[in-house]
């Protein structure tokens, strides 16, 4: 027994002192690097499981020149300088300096054989065993247990792979499995970048950085030539990731200490991180105003609960961002006077910009053009010109006669913009049917040989950016909410900067710009969303909120790309949000209830855009604002329990929420039914299986235009006749919640007559029931019938 202990302390002692390799650990993660230069471990120390893909190539760092991907073929360590030296073919060395933190590991290239001649750099792709949650902006895979992510550490290194020259992030359609919103399987989802991927064996983490000391011609934006100007950011020397595992609950948490330890942005929302912020998802009213309605906006603002009053197109001018003269006499100083106003009430006041889009009346366009506005590229004139010729003869016409994205068909010779009509197909090219002095700019006289250059616009008639033009449109935003102090700003269209030929770079450099320029005071102020994420975005934004109102009704406007968004926004560590939403003077308290329980069960916030004369017109915008505010309440209380929100997240179920006591509620279930009857269908049944107590039915009967009937009636299991004790003409609605009364409302859902009705004959018992139901047209429209929708309330829930 004795010869057995002293081999075993024979072999533990061996083992300590044995060299442990290419190994660096942090306090939750561990990776090994080979002597030929690839990970052959992405573990957690804690069970010593390996989450590193089997069978698949893992370097730690490829490089791309004249096309051609290099993988290393060697691996030298210095631990002591914490220096990690590749070598590639062609007598090509990277040094990378690794350093091991306590929540991350960290890389980054100091130096490269050649590095003016490369391409760029790729970092891994990295693959993994995790295939659960896949957040492809954030760069960050999860299952149950374990979570292994990638976050790029300076605005040069991007997350993702260089799929595209014009490094713009492609989108995936990939099969959604995670069935959290009532949405079939076979739902596609749309995947914002490839920072990190779902593959067949798991995943893959991966980011890279571009040389972009050369000018290059690519592919960006519907157009097949474009150029990409050089840039002068240092290439890929300095690019650098962090890499990091840990608890698959404390993703999150990790990402910001990564953020504070490496100096990237971590903005504050009310004193606590805008990611896990409760502000973060505030619902919030947008409207349009000026001096004159200021103090209703307020005042309304205040009715529904809400802390934030945006406004969606203050602005005259995009650009300069020229407020609008009537709404805002003292331009800025008038928009400074209402925050101040604002704040005294305790709302803070936001505004909704196009990023880098400038519009034709913009001091930028005219009457003398900024030559910094975006180009697709450039030529010479063939010949000179006069200032009334209608005809440009041009040397090469490859920029010119791209017509996709090509709106405003606009050159710029000089001080002078053009518009051309086309471009000949011939020889000698020509711009032909020419718009001379456009835009109020001057036209003049143009020697041979003069540049002319093709601008880049958008199809909402708008002009755009090159690099330096992007910071300084971004430092003028800056400048705007340090002047006023407003609290909330979304970069709608911030793709715009696709313009620079910079892709993602030029996106993230525009919002990176913006943040540093802000007063420290206000940096950790601001709400900040857009209409694109982005990797190294994400730490500047507080949230997205996709979902536009205008393309059908209330209810159905975007409906599954709303709660596909939340699947997004669950798997990328983001704060929810459902989108805008448009009250309008025909909106329903139960439309209204219906969003505000997908709020609560999504814990989401949302925008409600409407106007004064809107909630003026709406017979039940008391009701409303009652219900937005109780609901919003209740919400950021966190009063509505998980399983009950889940219920909440099923887009057919509806809820009705009423107070009881200062800080408790009750949240009625509803069970609804819905039919429509149309004109000929004599007498009509409805099955209906109440689960809930017996109770009066309530039912709203409604009619689209040219629509009007009478002599309405109901039949209760053939046996209870109930006469409808009201006509309903066409555009109006007859609503019974219970009760003695019955009542009709026109489309704005204004009284307009009411009538008794006995409970007694409309009590429903719980089970099984036919209800039959007839009418008399006495009009049809081009879309007959009658719209039937029949409900029950089951138990409260007591929140």
């Amino acid at each position: 027994m004795k010869h057995v202990s002293f081999l075993l302390l024979v072999v533990t002692l061996l083992t300590a002192c044995a060299p442990k390799g290419n190994e660096w650990k942090t306090d939750q993660f561990l990776i090994k690097i080979s002597e030929k230069g690839y990970v052959t471990a992405l573990s957690d120390p804690g069970s010593g499981k390996n989450y590193l893909s089997e069978n698949q190539p893992a370097p730690l760092m490829q490089i791309r020149t004249g096309g051609t991907f290099m993988s290393p073929v060697s691996c030298k360590v210095d631990k002591s300088g914490g220096i990690i030296t590749l070598a590639f073919d062609g007598n090509r060395e990277a040094k990378i300096h690794i350093e091991a933190k306590p929540t991350h590991l960290i890389l980054k290239l100091e130096e490269i054989t050649g590095a003016d001649s490369l391409d760029l750099i790729v970092w891994g792709p990295y693959p993994t065993s995790i295939s659960e949650i896949i957040g492809e902006t954030v760069g960050v895979v999860r299952d149950s247990v374990y979570a292994i992510g990638i976050q790029a550490l300076n605005l040069k290194t991007l997350g993702g792979y260089p799929t595209e020259e014009s490094d713009i992030e492609p989108s995936f359609d990939l099969f959604e499995t995670n069935n959290l919103i009532d949405v079939a399987d076979s739902i596609k989802v749309f995947y914002r970048g490839q920072t990190a991927r779902k593959e067949s064996y798991g995943s893959i983490i991966q980011a890279y950085c571009r040389n972009r000391n050369k000018e290059r011609i690519i592919s960006n934006w519907a157009h097949e030539y474009y150029v990409a100007p050089a840039f002068n950011d240092g290439g890929v020397i300095g690019s650098s990731i962090a890499l990091f595992g840990c608890k698959a609950p404390e993703a999150l948490k990790t990402i910001g200490e990564i953020e504070i330890a490496e100096g990237l942005p971590h903005p504050m929302i009310d004193g606590e991180w805008g990611k896990t912020a409760r502000s973060a998802t505030a619902a919030y009213l947008i409207m349009n105003f000026g001096v004159k309605e200021f103090e209703d906006a307020l005042d309304l603002t205040k009715k529904a609960g809400l802390k934030y009053l945006y406004l969606e197109g203050p602005f005259e001018t995009w650009g300069h961002f020229k407020l609008n003269a009537k709404q805002f006499p003292e331009n800025w100083e008038t928009m400074k006077l209402m925050v101040d106003r604002a704040a005294e009430e305790g709302i803070r006041l936001g505004v909704h910009t196009l990023s880098n889009f400038i519009t034709t009346n913009d001091p930028y366009v005219t009457p003398v053009p900024d030559p910094r506005l975006a180009r697709v590229g450039s030529s010479t004139l063939t010949q000179s010109i006069g200032k009334e010729d209608k005809t440009i003869g041009i040397a090469d016409p490859k920029f010119f006669n791209q017509m996709k994205n090509n709106t405003l068909h606009s050159v710029l010779i000089g001080n002078e913009l053009i518009r051309y009509k086309d471009v000949s197909a011939t020889a000698p090219r020509v711009l032909t049917a020419c718009e001379r002095g456009a835009f109020g700019t001057i036209a003049a006289a143009h020697e041979a040989g003069a540049d002319i250059g093709k601008l880049m616009d958008h199809g909402y008639q708008t002009f755009l950016t090159n690099n330096e033009l992007s910071m300084e449109m971004s430092t003028r935003i800056a400048e705007f909410f340090n002047f006023t102090g407003c609290r909330q700003i979304s970069f709608d269209g911030l793709e715009g900067n696709w313009s620079t030929g910079m892709g993602e770079y030029g996106r993230q450099r525009f919002t990176q710009n913006w943040y540093d320029q802000l007063k420290p005071d206000l940096k950790g102020q601001v709400i900040t969303d857009a209409s694109g994420p982005g990797h190294y975005f994400w730490h500047m934004f507080t949230r997205m909120n996709w979902g536009e109102p205008w393309y059908a009704g209330f209810r159905e406007s975007q409906t599954q790309y709303r709660l596909l968004n939340q699947l997004y926004f669950q798997r990328n560590l983001i704060p929810a949000m459902l989108g805008w939403f448009r009250m309008t003077p025909e909106t329903s308290i139960e439309d209204i209830e219906w969003l505000l329980a997908r709020s609560a069960g999504f814990d989401a916030g949302y925008a409600l855009v409407t106007s004064l004369a809107a909630v003026n017109r709406n017979g039940f915008s008391d009701k409303i604002l009652y219900a937005l505010q109780e609901w919003e309440r209740a919400r950021m209380a966190g009063a509505f329990p998980s399983e009950v929100k889940k219920q909440m997240q099923n887009i057919k179920k509806e809820f009705h929420l009423e107070m009881d006591g200062p800080n408790n509620w009750n949240l009625y279930p509803y069970t609804t039914w819905r039919a429509e009857y149309k004109p000929g269908a004599g007498l009509m049944t409805i099955e209906i299986n109440n689960e809930n107590p017996d109770q009066p039915i309530q039912f709203i009967l409604s009619t689209g235009p040219g629509n009007s009937a009478t002599l309405i009636r109901m039949d209760i299991d053939g046996g209870r006749k109930i006469f409808i004790p009201l006509d309903l003409p066409a555009n109006h609605c007859i609503k019974y919640t219970g009760g003695s009364y019955i009542y009709l409302y026109d489309s704005s859902w204004q009284l307009v007559g009411t009538d008794q009705l006995k409970q007694y004959d409309v009590t429903l018992t719980q089970g099984k029931h036919k209800l039959d139901f007839e009418a008399v047209f006495t009009t049809t429209g081009p879309k007959p019938g009658i719209k039937i929708e029949l409900k029950t309330a089951g138990l409260p829930h007591h929140l």
